[in-house]
C-alpha cells in the first residue's frame, strides 16, 4: 500500500478506519465498509446517515421491541453481489433457451456478434455475452463471474459494476470489430477478462497481493492463443484492456469531489469504443 493510499481517508471505512472501501454513503458521500452499508431506494447510506433519517420519521407511539438490531437484515442485503447472481442467472436462462430446437436458435442468431451486424443491429455490441457455444464454455464463464463479482460487486457497488461488465464486453466487441470484422463470436469472455483487468489494476492500487490474479491473466492469454483453440482472442485483449482502463478510473477518482468526473470519464470511454466502432465505416467511404 502506498503511503498516498494510506494517508487519504476517503480510501477507508470512515467508521472503521482499517477498512477499505469503494463504496460511498448516498447522503453524506462518506467511504463506507460493507458492514456499515444500509440498503435504500437511493442506494447505500451510513449508519449516521440512518439513524438521522429514522429520528426525522418517529411517530408518537409506543414501539414494539425489536427481536433484531434495525438496519441489519437490510444491511446484510446491501452486501450481496445481486447484480454478479442476475447476470449469472440471465445468462443460464438465455443459454438454456438456445438449446430449444429451432426457437433456440433464431434467438442465437439475434445476439452473437458479427461486425457486419452490428451496425444495424447495435445490442450485439452486448447481448454477445448470452449466448454461448456450449456446456462447458457457459459453466467456466459464469463460474468466473461468479467468483470475480463476489470480490469486486460488493467494492465498487452495483452501479460501478454493472457499468465495469458492460463496457468490458463493449471494449471486446469492438477491437474483434476492428481487427477480425468477418468473424463471429459468442461468450462473456470480454467481460469476465474485463473483470480480471480492473481486479489487477485496483489490487495494485490497493497494495494488495495479485500475483494469483496475474497468473491467473496469463494462463488465460496462453489458451487463448494456443493453435486450433477456436477463440476469439481479440475479444478477450478488448475486454482486458477496458477492464483495465475502467480499474484504473475507479481507483483515480475515489475522493467525493471527484464522483461526477468518474461518471463522465466512463461516459466519455464508451463513446470513445463507439467512434473507435464507426473506423472500418469511415475507411469504406
Amino acid at each position: 500500500m502506498t503511503d498516498d493510499f494510506a494517508s487519504n481517508p476517503d480510501n477507508f471505512c470512515y467508521r472503521h478506519p482499517q477498512r477499505q472501501s469503494f463504496v460511498l454513503c448516498q447522503r453524506c458521500l462518506r467511504t463506507i465498509c460493507p458492514q456499515c452499508q444500509t440498503a435504500m431506494p437511493v442506494g447505500v447510506i451510513c449508519p449516521e446517515c440512518l439513524a438521522a433519517q429514522q429520528q426525522a420519521h418517529v411517530a408518537t407511539v409506543t414501539r414494539m421491541p425489536r427481536r433484531r438490531a434495525p438496519g441489519r437484515a437490510s444491511s446484510a442485503l446491501s452486501t450481496r453481489p445481486v447484480v454478479t447472481y442476475a447476470l449469472v442467472i440471465v445468462t443460464s436462462v438465455f443459454f438454456l433457451i438456445g438449446l430449444i430446437p429451432g426457437f433456440g436458435e433464431t434467438v442465437r442468431g439475434l445476439l452473437a456478434f458479427s461486425a457486419e451486424w452490428a451496425y444495424v443491429q447495435p445490442w450485439r455490441l452486448v447481448t454477445v455475452t448470452l449466448v454461448h457455444a456450449g456446456i462447458w464454455h457457459v459453466a467456466l464463464n459464469m463460474l468466473a463471474l461468479w467468483a470475480l463479482g463476489r470480490s469486486l460487486e460488493p467494492l465498487l457497488g452495483r452501479g460501478r459494476f454493472l457499468a465495469l461488465y458492460l463496457l468490458s464486453a463493449l471494449g471486446g466487441s469492438v477491437l474483434t470489430a476492428l481487427l477480425a470484422p468477418t468473424t463471429w463470436v459468442v461468450g462473456a469472455s470480454g467481460a469476465v477478462w474485463g473483470l480480471l483487468g480492473a481486479m489487477f489494476v485496483i489490487g495494485r492500487h490497493l497494495g494488495a497481493n495479485v500475483t494469483m490474479i496475474a497468473v491467473l491473466l496469463g494462463l488465460n492469454l496462453v489458451l487463448t492463443f494456443l493453435p486450433g483453440s477456436g477463440i476469439a482472442w481479440q475479444a478477450h485483449i478488448g475486454g482486458g484492456l477496458v477492464g483495465a482502463l475502467l480499474g484504473l478510473i475507479f481507483a483515480r477518482t475515489r475522493r467525493r469531489d471527484q464522483q461526477r468526473r468518474q461518471v463522465w470519464l466512463l461516459i466519455a470511454v464508451g463513446a470513445g469504443l463507439l467512434v473507435l466502432l464507426g473506423i472500418p465505416l469511415l475507411l469504406s467511404h
